[in-house]
C-alpha cells in the first residue's frame, strides 16, 4: 500500500478560459475521468487544477490535451538557461532529451551556438531548481537567463485587456443607454439627438459590442454546449442575442414598413439593442471588479514571497560574489551583513549576531546567534557579519515550505463547497427552462401575442440567475481566510481543517515545549550562611562539567545573573546521587537527599523546603561547600507566559482541556494548576497518547491534539484536528493538520477563531448568492425586473461575494475575547 502511495503525484496546472463554477465542475470532472488520475480539483477563483495522479498511467500532457478537448486552456511558463559545459552538438541534443522527459516539461529546446535551453512548462509540476538539477545530472550547469510566463504577470495582462475591452463597449453603449432612459415617463424632459432612435445607428453600435466585444461568450458557450454542459457563457450568449435578433427581426421589419407607399412617417419601434448592449458591458465591468478582488484574495502570499532575499553572496574559490537567491546551492558559504536578509536557511559557521525572526515565530525579541546555530531564510541580521553555510535551499526552505503549505490550503476545497459545486452544476439547464416557461406563459396567457414583453421577462431570468456568485462564495473565503491565518502565524494545510477546527469540542495538550517551554531554568536559589554569589560561582563551576540537561539549566541560570564560573579542578559525577567536584580549592556535593546521607552532610533543615518546590513541579538540589550544608537550588520546566491566557480562552469557547504529559503526576498537576487545567492524564507512554485521543474520540467528542515532538505524531495524525507547534520538529508538523508557527498556544483560540470566521463568512457568501439567485428568478418571471438591472444585478452579486470574503483579510484577533 504504501510503495502505491509513493508512486503517486501531484501536479498543479493553470486553467485558462474558465468563466464560471459550472466550467471549474466540467474541467474536474473531465480530468477525474482520465485513466490513472486518482484526484481532481480545480479552484475557479485560484483558477488552478490541482491533480493527484499515477505517472505510469498517465501524463502532464495527456491532462492538458484533455483540458483543452474541453474546451479551455492551459498557462504555460517558460523560462531561458544558460547552459554551460557543452562541447558539441550532442551535448545539446542530450541536454534537450533529459529535460523534455521531467513531469510537467511541455517542450525544451536547447540552441548550442548560443548555449541556451529554451523550456516551456507548467508551474507546479516543475521548478526551475528540477530542471537545473537534471542538467547537472547530465554533467552541465544551467543557471536562469531571463523568466517569462509569470501568472502574476499574465494576470496584469488580462485585466489590462478586460478594462480595454470594456472602454470600447462602454463608448459603443452609452448612446443606446441615453435612448433607453428617455423611454421612461420621469425622464421624458432629457433631451436626446433623434438619431439616437434610428434603428440603423443603433444596429451600428450594437453589432461590435455583440460579436466582437461579446465574441467570448459564444465561444465559452459553444465550447460548453459541445462537452454537453452549460455555464454561464450559456445564459448570456442566449438572452443578449435573443435581444440582439428580435431588435433586428424589428429593424428589418421597420424598414420594409417604411419602404412602403404612404407608410414614410411610420415611426420607428422600441428596440432592444441597449439590452445586449449594456448588458454585455455590465458583465464585463463585473468580471473586472472580480478579476481585481480575486488577486486580492491571495495578497498573504504575495507577502510571503516579497519577504525572501533576491540576492546572496556567496564565497566561491576565494571570491565574494553577489548571485541570484534561487542559484544558492546547499553547502555554500554566505557571508551575511548587519541589516541584510539571510537568503536561505543554513548554520551559523563564524561570527555572532542577534537575528529578527519575528517574521516566522512572532517572537519581537532579536535571538542570539553564534557559531553552531541554525539560522532560517528570510529573517533578519541586526547588527553582527555571520558567515552561514547553506543547508537548505530553494523548495527545501522553511520559508518555501510555509508558501507551499499556504497555497496548497487556498487552492483546495472545503467540504461545504461540494454543495456550491452540485447546485452549480445542474443549476443553467434548471434556468433555461425556467426561462422558456416563463416566455411561454407571458406569450400565451398573461400577454397573448406580445412576443417583445415575454422576451424581455426570459431575458431578464437568463442574465439574474448566472450562478457566478456561487462558484466564488467558497474559495474565495478559503483564500482569505487561510492567507489571513498565515500573516497570523497559523498554517492550515487545506480547506477540510479550516472548516473543521470550528468545531472541536476537546483539546488534549502535550505538556513539554507545548505547554511549557521545553526548556529547564534555575528558578530558586535559597542559601545560608554563605554569600548567594559566592554560592552561585561554586555551584556553577562544579556543574560546568556535567552533561546533564539540569546542570546545563543551573549554569546558564547563573551566567545571566552576570557571575563568572569558575572551572573545576576534579569532577565526579554519581549516578543517582549527584555531582561532586573541587572548585577554588573547596569541596562542593550537588544532588539528591542521598547525596547529603552519603556524605554524611546534615541537611535535614532543608527537607521541608525541598519538598515544597518539588510539589510544585520543580527539581530541587541540595548543595553543601566542604560538607557543610550551604543551600539549594531548584530548576523548573517554566510554563510559557501565554499558556494560561490560553487555556482560560479555550475554556470560555467551551472547550475541554486535557494534558498529558510522561512526567509523574505530582509535576503535571504542579504545572496543569498554573495554567488552570483540571484534567491531567499524567505517565502517558508515547504510544499511549494515541489511545488516549481514540478513547475522547469514543465518547463523541471531536478531539484536537496538540504537541511539538516526534513521540506526538501518532496522537496528531490520529485527532480529527492534529495541531504541531511550529518550533517543534519537522516529523510533528508532517503529521499535524495544522502548523502553529509561533509556538504559543494563544495560537490555538486564534485558530478556532479564524475557522469560526471563515466558515461564518462561506455561509454568509451562499446565503447570499442562492438567496439572490433564488429570490431573483420570481422576480425577474413576474415582470418586475428589466435585463438591464438583472445585468447589473448580477455583475454586483458576484463582486459583493467577493469583497465579503475580503473582510477576512482584516480580521483582528482580540485576546480577551
Amino acid at each position: 500500500m504504501q510503495a502505491q502511495e509513493l508512486e503517486k503525484k501531484q501536479a498543479s496546472l493553470q486553467i485558462t478560459g474558465m468563466t464560471c463554477a459550472a466550467c471549474a465542475n466540467r474541467i474536474e470532472k473531465g480530468l477525474s475521468k482520465v485513466e490513472g488520475v486518482e484526484d481532481a480539483n480545480v479552484n475557479f477563483a485560484l483558477e488552478r487544477a490541482t491533480v493527484t495522479y499515477d505517472p505510469k498511467k498517465v501524463d502532464i500532457a495527456q491532462m492538458e490535451q484533455n483540458i483543452q478537448k474541453l474546451g479551455y486552456g492551459t498557462l504555460k511558463e517558460s523560462i531561458e538557461l544558460q547552459i554551460s559545459g557543452m562541447t558539441c552538438a550532442a551535448c545539446a541534443t542530450r541536454i534537450e532529451k533529459g529535460l523534455n522527459k521531467l513531469p510537467g516539461v511541455t517542450q525544451a529546446t536547447v540552441n548550442f551556438a548560443l548555449e541556451t535551453a529554451h523550456v516551456q512548462y507548467s508551474s507546479g509540476s516543475v521548478t526551475l531548481s528540477d530542471m537545473q538539477k537534471k542538467v547537472e545530472q547530465l554533467g552541465y550547469k544551467a543557471v536562469p537567463k531571463q523568466e517569462q510566463g509569470d501568472p502574476a504577470e499574465h494576470r496584469r495582462k488580462e485585466i489590462s485587456r478586460q478594462k480595454r475591452k470594456l472602454l470600447v463597449s462602454a463608448i459603443l453603449s452609452f448612446p443606446l443607454l441615453w435612448a433607453m432612459v428617455t423611454h421612461f415617463s420621469f425622464t421624458s424632459w432629457i433631451w436626446m439627438p433623434e438619431i439616437f432612435m434610428n434603428p440603423w445607428f443603433q444596429l451600428v453600435l450594437a453589432t461590435p459590442v455583440q460579436f466582437m466585444i461579446g465574441w467570448q461568450f459564444y465561444v465559452g458557450a459553444y465550447k460548453a454546449l459541445r462537452n454537453k454542459s452549460a455555464n454561464m457563457d450559456v445564459l448570456v450568449a442566449l438572452g443578449t442575442s435573443a435581444a440582439y435578433f428580435y431588435s433586428l427581426y424589428l429593424s428589418i421589419d421597420w424598414a420594409t414598413m417604411a419602404s412602403m407607399p404612404g407608410m414614410g412617417g411610420h415611426h420607428a419601434p422600441s428596440m432592444y439593442y441597449e439590452t445586449s448592449a449594456v448588458l454585455i458591458t455590465l458583465i464585463l465591468l463585473g468580471k473586472l471588479f472580480e478579476s481585481l478582488a480575486k488577486g486580492r484574495t491571495s495578497e498573504a502570499i504575495k507577502t510571503l514571497m516579497g519577504l525572501q532575499a533576491k540576492t546572496a553572496l556567496v564565497i566561491r574559490d576565494g571570491q565574494e560574489l553577489s548571485i541570484p537567491v534561487e542559484e544558492v546551492a546547499a553547502g555554500d558559504v554566505l557571508l551575511v551583513k548587519p541589516g541584510e536578509k539571510i537568503p536561505v536557511d543554513g548554520e551559523v559557521i563564524e561570527g555572532s549576531s542577534t537575528v529578527d525572526e519575528s517574521m516566522l515565530t512572532g517572537e519581537s525579541i532579536p535571538v542570539d546567534k553564534k557559531a553552531g546555530d541554525s539560522v532560517i531564510g528570510a529573517t533578519i541580521n541586526k547588527n553582527g557579519l555571520l558567515k552561514v553555510k547553506a543547508t537548505k535551499v530553494g523548495k527545501e526552505t522553511a520559508l518555501a515550505q510555509i508558501i507551499k503549505v499556504v497555497e496548497e490550503a487556498q487552492g483546495s476545497k472545503a467540504p461545504i463547497q461540494r454543495i456550491a459545486d452540485v447546485i452549480s452544476g445542474i443549476f443553467v439547464p434548471i434556468v433555461v427552462g425556467i426561462a422558456l416557461a416563463a416566455f411561454l406563459v407571458w406569450f400565451f396567457i398573461i400577454e397573448p401575442g406580445d412576443f417583445a414583453s415575454a422576451l424581455e421577462k426570459a431575458i431578464a431570468i437568463l442574465v439574474i440567475a448566472c450562478p457566478c456568485a456561487l462558484g466564488l462564495a467558497t474559495p474565495t473565503s478559503i483564500m482569505a481566510g487561510s492567507g489571513r491565518a498565515a500573516e497570523l502565524g497559523i498554517l492550515f494545510k487545506g480547506g477540510e481543517h479550516l472548516e473543521a477546527t470550528h468545531r472541536i469540542d476537546a483539546i488534549i495538550l502535550d505538556k513539554t515545549g507545548t505547554v511549557t517551554k521545553g526548556k529547564p531554568e534555575l528558578t530558586d536559589v535559597i542559601v545560608q550562611g554563605i554569600d548567594e554569589a559566592d554560592f552561585l560561582r561554586l555551584v556553577g563551576g562544579a556543574e560546568k562539567n556535567s552533561e546533564h540537561p539540569l546542570a546545563e539549566a543551573i549554569v546558564s541560570g547563573i551566567a545571566a545573573k552576570g557571575i563568572s564560573v569558575p572551572s573545576s579542578v576534579e569532577f565526579e559525577a554519581i549516578p543517582g546521587y549527584g555531582i561532586r567536584a573541587i572548585v577554588e580549592g573547596k569541596e562542593v556535593l550537588a544532588g539528591t537527599r542521598k547525596l547529603m546521607a552519603k556524605f554524611d552532610v546534615p541537611a535535614e533543615a532543608a527537607f521541608e523546603t525541598m519538598n515544597s518546590l518539588e510539589q510544585s513541579g520543580k527539581t530541587a538540589m541540595l548543595i553543601a561547600v566542604d560538607r557543610q550544608y550551604a543551600g539549594l537550588v531548584a530548576v523548573a520546566d517554566t510554563i510559557k507566559e501565554t499558556s494560561k491566557e490560553a487555556v482560560t480562552r479555550l475554556k470560555a469557547l467551551g472547550i475541554q482541556v486535557i494534558m498529558i504529559t510522561g512526567d509523574n503526576e505530582r509535576t503535571a498537576k504542579a504545572i496543569a494548576k498554573q495554567v488552570g487545567i483540571d484534567h491531567v492524564l499524567a505517565e502517558v507512554l508515547p504510544e499511549g497518547k494515541a489511545d488516549e485521543v481514540k478513547k475522547l474520540q469514543a465518547q463523541g467528542k471531536k478531539v484536537a491534539m496538540v504537541g511539538d515532538g516526534i513521540n506526538d505524531a501518532p496522537a496528531l495524525a490520529m485527532a480529527d484536528i492534529g495541531m504541531a507547534i511550529g518550533t517543534g520538529t519537522d516529523v510533528a508538523m508532517e503529521a499535524a493538520d495544522v502548523t502553529l508557527m509561533r509556538g504559543d498556544l494563544n495560537s490555538i483560540p486564534d485558530a478556532i477563531y479564524m475557522s469560526k470566521k471563515t466558515m461564518g463568512n462561506i455561509k454568509q457568501n451562499l446565503f447570499w448568492a442562492l438567496g439572490y439567485n433564488t429570490l431573483g428568478i420570481p422576480i425577474a418571471a413576474i415582470g418586475l425586473l428589466a435585463p438591464w438591472v438583472a445585468g447589473a444585478a448580477m455583475a454586483l452579486s458576484s463582486v459583493s461575494v467577493v469583497l465579503n470574503a475580503l473582510r477576512l483579510q482584516r480580521l483582528k484577533i482580540n485576546h480577551s475575547e
